[in-house]
């Protein structure tokens, strides 16, 4: 069984090395024998790994931010998202792996919404400092009467 796990390690460091050279080929030969090179060794780790067929995923998104964020990175990764009738709108379906889900999609999708709205709360924040009022600061809070 380690010998597998050993194979599939030294198949993911190898195609790692090919995209490293993909990235680099300055000519269309350079690109191509890399590209040949990936699939044939891509080609041997899908026979080690076992399938990890699509399911329908119900995602459920806090804001029309992260949504729309959500939705790009779907497209992105060529995923069709859909929605149900009388499904909310924060509400998106998908048919993808679990292994895509747990090992890119979601911990992509956290980072760049992580991001996102940390940028958003930094513009909101001196937008109202600057119009409004400086004070943002909680309310105080008061024992019931």
């Amino acid at each position: 069984m380690s010998q597998v796990n050993d194979d599939e390690h030294r198949l993911i460091e190898k195609l790692k090395h090919i995209d490293a050279l993909f990235a680099g080929a300055t000519t269309d030969g350079e690109k191509d024998a890399a590209a040949a090179a990936r699939q044939r060794l891509q080609a041997r780790l899908d026979a080690h790994t076992p399938p990890d067929p699509p399911i329908e995923y119900r995602f459920k998104l806090a804001d029309d931010w992260s949504r729309r964020v959500f939705l790009s990175l779907l497209r992105r990764y060529d995923v069709e998202p859909y929605r149900y009738p009388r499904q909310r709108r924060t509400t998106v379906m998908a048919r993808v792996s679990r292994r895509f889900v747990d090992e890119t999609l979601w911990p992509e999708f956290e980072q760049l919404s992580a991001t996102l709205r940390a940028h958003l709360d930094l513009v909101t924040t001196r937008v109202i400092a600057q119009v409004l009022h400086e004070d943002q600061s909680e309310p105080t809070e008061r024992l019931l009467p």
